[in-house]
């Protein structure tokens, strides 16, 4: 009774299913790759912020409960959530567009925006809502991520240079910093570059060094990942000892102390509708983003992810983020990737991560204080700069061109427009792209193959066909979208044909007829009727029958409806020569 009664809590609390094998080999597992990611996380926790806009301590907050919410729902075994570049980045347009950042109002909107966003991924894992996300075409996404690395990298220039700039899209990013030029600190620019060198290299040439040095391939990598950690180190010691600060070195400050305070979100209506849409917007993407990553990362080891679920994992580390003082945050490709490859076991690894990244918060906080924040930007620009892949525009020019046209529009309003333009943008392309291919389906006039039973275009293949019967195959659903753009396909087909009298229509790749078809079908059997031709359909799919079984038009057909389309040829000429046989007979 306790099993049965506990079945309908796993759908929505995984850690039912994988708690109930795990065991010490797990838990040591797990425990390693924790120790891994959390010296990566700390940071990166700390530069995502920095690129929020938001004080560092906001950074660690949103890397401990929501790795453990995560832990808790969701279903990825290897998913390491916490802040990602991108969220950051549509978080610091959202935010921007309501408050200055550096008051407590664009920290409190954040934290609205997190709650938003968990809310609306809760949603729609309960109401099973993932499909959404395939609204955004994977050319899309791949150009909006492309697009976004790049401003996110010169948004960071400025902390490298140690000049004030400012802008929301490439251009006014671009014109500030030009303009600022001649106020470029030394020091700064010193410790940005030297930072940003070592960090490239460190990703690139550490691990393959300390191999070749005997280092066992675990450790080799441990101290790889922990480049960034170095970086921070060496150059706040080198800060604090020569006071750069003194010289105009842009330091992280002060670091409160401590875990992260339990809060509760503003309820300032105005606040929440203003913050609505990006909400929505920075779930789908970092939906998008987390279980893309999820998936990969499953089918390496033959496991599988539930995506409604990972919606509910995702919107439960939001709703984790914001009572903690967080912002938004999804499932982050590096560090997953880290994870997977440290072995991780399940999601406890998470958990551990998130005890590692609470210890820092309570020790650590005040050696940050000398931190310069070109580091942190540095620590950006080489993380962001793996996302920027403009292969994506070759592959799509070479197969697709109205993907290309997709990719290009995304990037070039990314980059011109800014995030939330770009990533809207985007969907309404993905969406777009999808009703003209849909409306303007493949048709083809198919015969007999000889010798066999199989039926192939007549432009691609040598087939047999009859003078009397037409044969159209429709290689899509047939929806309101396309209903029409079939009509004037059959009816310019059949004019002028005077020794034809059946038209067939071939459904075997018809997996749904809507009202809107339907009622066009109706139509064309009514005026092919006028014509003297009868219609007939073969090959529909179970599902699409029953569901024309409860309509009249069946009843109302002029022709028949065939099991196969060899069956419909088979008797329709066996008809016509009856009918040829009859009249010869009465002549």
């Amino acid at each position: 009774m306790r099993l049965s009664a506990l079945r309908p809590l796993a759908r929505y609390l995984p850690i039912l299913e994988w708690g109930k094998t795990y065991n010490r080999d797990a838990l040591t597992n797990d425990v390693v790759a924790a120790v891994i990611v959390t010296i990566m996380l700390i940071p990166q926790s700390l530069a995502y912020a920095l690129l929020a806009g938001l004080p560092a301590e906001m950074g660690l907050y949103a890397s401990i409960l929501p790795l453990v919410a995560y832990a808790i729902f969701g279903t990825s075994r290897a998913l390491a959530v916490g802040p990602v570049a991108v969220v950051s980045l549509m978080t610091a347009a959202a935010v921007g567009n309501l408050a200055l950042q550096g008051t407590a109002e664009y920290a409190a909107a954040a934290i609205i925006l997190a709650f938003l966003s968990g809310l609306i991924l809760i949603v729609m894992g309960v109401f099973r809502l993932g499909f959404l996300a395939n609204f955004l075409s994977h050319p899309v996404v791949a150009g909006f991520i492309t697009a976004s690395g790049i401003i996110i990298a010169f948004s960071q220039l400025k902390h490298i240079l140690g000049v004030s700039a400012s802008g929301h899209n490439l251009a006014e990013l671009l014109h500030s910093l030009i303009s600022h030029l001649g106020q470029v600190n030394i020091p700064t620019l010193i410790i940005g570059v030297t930072s940003t060198a070592f960090l490239f290299w460190v990703r690139k040439g550490l691990k393959p060094l300390l191999l070749a040095r005997g280092l066992k391939p675990r450790t080799a990598d441990i101290l790889a990942k922990a480049g960034p950690v170095a970086a921070v180190v060496v150059t706040t010691l080198v800060t604090a000892l020569f006071g750069l600060q003194n010289y105009g070195v842009a330091i992280v400050g002060d670091v409160p102390r401590g875990l992260p305070p339990l809060t509760w979100p503003s309820f300032d209506m105005s606040v929440w509708s203003s913050l609505f849409g990006s909400a929505v917007l920075i779930s789908i993407i970092g939906f998008v983003e987390s279980v893309s990553v999820a998936q990969t990362l499953a089918a390496k080891k033959r496991q599988r992810i539930v995506p409604d679920q990972e919606l509910i994992g995702l919107g439960a580390s939001n709703i984790a983020a914001a009572v903690s003082g967080g912002y938004p945050v999804t499932g982050g490709f590096a560090r997953s990737v880290v994870n997977f490859d440290a072995g991780a076991e399940t999601p406890a690894a998470g958990a551990f991560t998130a005890i590692g990244i609470a210890l820092a918060a309570l020790a650590l906080t005040p050696l940050l204080f000398f931190l310069p924040k070109a580091t942190l930007a540095a620590t950006i620009i080489v993380a962001v700069l793996s996302l920027v892949d403009f292969s994506v525009l070759k592959t799509t020019w070479a197969y697709n061109k109205a993907d290309f046209a997709a990719v290009t529009a995304t990037i070039l309003l990314t980059l011109g427009f800014g995030v939330e333009t770009g990533v809207s943008a985007g969907v309404g392309i993905s969406i777009f792209l999808y009703l003209y291919r849909t409306s303007r389906p493949h048709i083809a006039e198919v015969g007999v193959v000889p010798g066999t039973e199989h039926f192939r275009n007549i432009n691609r293949h040598r087939v047999n066909t009859t003078p009397d019967i037409l044969t159209i195959r429709v290689d899509e659903n047939l929806y309101f979208a396309n209903a029409r753009y079939l009509e004037d396909y059959l009816f310019d087909r059949v004019v002028g044909e005077k020794d034809l009298k059946h038209v067939v229509l071939m459904c075997s790749a018809v997996n749904n007829i809507d009202t809107s078809a339907l009622e066009s079908l109706e139509a064309i059997d009514h005026r092919f009727r006028d014509m003297g031709l009868k219609l007939h359909l073969s090959e529909v799919k179970g599902p699409v029958m029953d569901r024309l079984s409860r309509t009249y038009f069946l009843h109302h057909l002029s022709g028949r409806v065939f099991l196969s389309q060899y069956e419909a040829i088979q008797e329709l000429s066996k008809s016509a020569d009856d009918g040829h046989e009859a009249e010869t007979a009465t002549n």
